[in-house]
């Protein structure tokens, strides 16, 4: 069993989730880190989410950013978008991250911060105790 699943879009985002990991491993919270596309892999993303038993996702994606999205649409755990500076100066990612439809949550951090969705992840953890 895992604190945190985080997944990313793409292998280029593993600076980001770099950031996650290493404010989780200061902490002492346990993580799982993926690489699924929403858009390549949407089966495996599927299977991934709805077989997890992390209790917070972190998903990092830029570009059209769907991929926050389509976890929350598979949970009820608490997902954290951290949109990526991949064009636009990642307002685009920041945009598609946190206007999501009612129904399905997600809470957005700045753009390429995966420290704070660590962060927020923690703090999500802890009301869970």
């Amino acid at each position: 069993m895992v604190d945190v699943a985080i997944i990313s879009g793409s292998e280029s985002d593993k600076e980001i989730a770099e950031k996650s990991t290493k404010v989780l491993d200061d902490t002492g919270y346990s993580y799982d880190v993926q690489v699924i596309s929403a858009h390549r892999n949407p089966d495996e993303l599927d299977d991934y989410v709805t077989s997890s038993d992390a209790k917070v996702f972190i998903t990092i994606a830029g570009l059209s950013a769907a991929l926050p999205g389509v976890v929350a649409s598979k949970t009820e755990k608490p997902v954290i978008g951290v949109p990526v500076n991949a064009k636009l100066g990642g307002l685009d990612a920041l945009l598609s991250t946190a206007q999501m439809p009612p129904g399905v949550p997600v809470a957005t951090v700045g753009i390429d911060n995966g420290k704070n969705a660590a962060n927020l992840a923690i703090r999500i953890l802890n009301m869970l105790k």
